[in-house]
């Protein structure tokens, strides 16, 4: 079995009457990205604070790299790094002097701070900005900043708390781009988001929490199997042809102005494979096929109702 990175058994917290997670179990694989997803309230932020020792549970068990949470927070706090919603940088200090704070708390000597900092500042991108007030930072600076800062310590784990909200497509995908480089050095990322995009290009498995319980977890494409819907839209030539098509597969629902016939199909291989030998034995002449599937914007809605998530991200 893969070594797991973290792993929950029955989590559970409250808020006085507000439940904000309900008896919630996650396994997390090292050197993988796990994404949490869920409308507002769910209880995302509390399920990493948790994780990172912030606050304690009410109930379940929860261990990070092999260590008890409750038991032993100093443990998992040797072994992670957390970047919430909110930059944590300071503005008065310069990216340099932000980063040698850090090496001074995670208690680096001398050589090996600047080292590590001369590094943080290659690897974001920061080496112009360095010597520059943090106030002077675009958005997307500040938030490379941010994790530069987290990985002083060279943690193992990293919880990434929204960490592109805010941000502009060029900046995301930067942030993107981090986040797999990471993951190819073996470190574990645990990613909250609101943006299925986000989960979709770089999560390896999913958990949709809703009022505090996990409601799904798999791959983004077993969640997008969950879906119905799926469309394969055949193009034709022209009107005889698409009238052959009709005849060859009568389940298909034809467009005589587009000379297209939509089916029903998830895009499969097998499928495909199967339908255009169908054609082809009819002698129908395909220009063209593309295919429609679910999406994790479909997924999200059909399993909780909620269209947040795309008013978050338009």
């Amino acid at each position: 079995m893969t070594p797991l990175a973290l792993e929950t058994t029955g989590l559970r917290k409250a808020y006085g009457e507000t439940v904000a997670l309900d008896g919630v179990d996650l396994s997390v694989a090292k050197g993988s990205v796990f994404a949490l997803l869920g409308p507002n309230g769910a209880g995302k932020t509390t399920a990493v604070q948790i994780l990172s020792t912030l606050i304690r549970a009410d109930g379940g068990e929860v261990r990070v790299d092999g260590h008890d949470v409750a038991r032993d927070p100093g443990a998992v706090r040797d072994v992670i790094g957390v970047t919430g919603q909110s930059v944590a940088v300071d503005g008065i200090l310069t990216g340099r002097e932000n980063l040698e704070l850090m090496a001074d708390l995670w208690h680096l000597d001398p050589a090996e701070g600047e080292r590590a900092t001369d590094e943080m500042l290659e690897r974001f991108e920061l080496v112009d900005a360095a010597d520059k007030p943090v106030a002077t930072y675009s958005g997307g600076m500040r938030r490379r900043l941010d994790l530069a800062m987290t990985l002083m310590g060279r943690p193992r784990i990293v919880f990434l708390d929204e960490p592109t909200t805010g941000l502009d497509p060029r900046s995301r995908r930067t942030v993107w781009r981090i986040v797999r480089d990471l993951v190819d050095d073996g470190v574990t990322i645990f990613l909250t988001t609101h943006y299925l995009e986000e989960a979709d290009e770089l999560a390896d498995r999913i958990a949709v929490l809703h009022h505090g319980r996990i409601i799904a977890e798999g791959t983004p494409d077993e969640l997008k199997r969950l879906v119905p819907g799926g469309r394969v839209r055949l193009h034709l030539t022209d009107a005889a042809e698409l009238a052959r098509a009709v005849s060859a597969v009568p389940a298909g629902v034809p467009d005589l102005d587009a000379l297209t016939l939509d089916l029903p199909g998830d895009g499969g291989t097998a499928s495909l494979r199967s339908l255009l030998d169908q054609l082809d034995e009819a002698g129908v002449k395909v220009e063209r096929l593309s295919i429609d599937t679910p999406d994790l914007d479909d997924v999200f809605f059909a399993l909780t109702g909620d269209q947040e998530y795309e008013e978050a991200a338009s």
